[in-house]
């Protein structure tokens, strides 16, 4: 695009000056030919006209003897496109205004969401326990501490009732010998004393039959 205009621009310059040669070399040479407007076939682009106003353009001391006519018709067509992509630009950047306050919408949108996400899965990870709050990791941390450590109270618990129920079974155990051993003991002695009781009775009769025969 740059390139066709520096290119216009240069022709234009040169058409002020080359206009008059053309007149004067046309009365010269009348069977010099007048350049024609554009015809419908050609490439009607603006590189196609460019191309078709050089080739259609006479060459007089090495320059081109461009029409003005033609010159005229394809700066309108220049000015048309530019205008036109003007206009399309304007209603790109319109476009792309839109679509950044979309954007710009769509991203506090999302941001927000990611907030109240945020916010609730902290509190889904939350735990009240005893009005105290908290984290799902940490109340778990605690309560297998607690398990554990009750598991361990249970072990030693039960390690201390084995040895004491081994204990209460060794006493027992002596408890009873010794109560037998007391029952053999008062068998004993109640035997020795019903004898002693027995030969004092026998005493106490000898002694009775001996005063009664003194």
């Amino acid at each position: 695009m740059n390139r066709t205009i520096r290119s216009i621009i240069s022709i234009s310059l040169l058409t002020t000056g080359v206009a008059t040669a053309q007149v004067k070399d046309t009365l010269r040479n009348p069977t010099m030919d007048i350049p024609v407007a554009l015809t419908t076939k050609e490439d009607l682009s603006l590189n196609g006209q460019y191309q078709s106003v050089l080739s259609k353009s006479k060459t007089l001391n090495g320059y081109k003897l461009v029409n003005p006519a033609r010159l005229s018709s394809f700066w309108k067509s220049l000015s048309d496109t530019l205008r036109t992509e003007r206009k399309q630009l304007s209603q790109s950047k319109s476009l792309l205004s839109e679509h950044k306050q979309t954007i710009d919408t769509l991203r506090a949108q999302l941001a927000g969401k990611d907030n109240t996400l945020a916010s609730a899965n902290a509190k889904l990870d939350e735990i009240n326990f005893l009005g105290i709050s908290f984290s799902k990791s940490t109340y778990s941390t605690i309560v297998w501490s607690l398990i554990i450590i009750l598991a361990l109270a249970l072990a030693i618990v039960i390690v201390r009732s084995v040895k004491f129920i081994q204990e209460a079974k060794y006493r027992s155990g002596l408890y009873e010998e010794i109560s037998e051993e007391y029952q053999k003991y008062k068998v004993k002695a109640n035997e020795k004393e019903k004898k002693l009781a027995r030969e004092l009775q026998d005493e106490r009769n000898k002694l009775d039959e001996l005063k009664n025969k003194g």
